[in-house]
């Protein structure tokens, strides 16, 4: 009986001996960015409600960079939309000299009206 290499590689792939089976050698590309809140989201919504393009970004590698991107633009997109929103409402430091309490409300408020632009423009789509 002939021995059989331990490694080969055909078709562009590297395969390695198991037994009597040669098995691929596949990898998943490394991606170290967070997904973060935005990320998680957006994962969760596309397991719920769009399995099939899920599945293609799962399998093709490429879902964590995906998520990674989204999480990026969509935490700059609230700090531009906080930002702006702050700037025609008047909320300013001198607001949060004098009374914080209104600032605080007047923050949080806008803070969660720029959350609900975002889960509707990136998120949820």
């Amino acid at each position: 009986m002939e021995k059989l290499p331990k490694y080969t590689h055909a078709n562009g792939i590297d395969y390695v001996l198991a037994g009597d089976y040669y098995i691929p050698m596949l990898a998943l590309p490394e991606e170290n960015r967070p997904i973060g809140r935005w990320g998680r989201m957006h994962q969760n919504y596309l397991k719920e409600f769009r399995p099939g393009y899920y599945s293609s970004l799962l399998l093709s590698g490429k879902l964590w960079a995906y998520l990674a991107d989204l999480n990026e633009q969509a935490q700059e997109r609230l700090d531009t939309i906080t930002a702006q929103m702050m700037a025609v409402e008047g909320v300013t430091e001198e607001l949060k000299r004098t009374s914080q309490m209104d600032w605080v409300q007047a923050v949080n408020s806008i803070r969660n009206r720029a959350e609900e632009i975002i889960l509707h423009e990136m998120i949820y789509v």
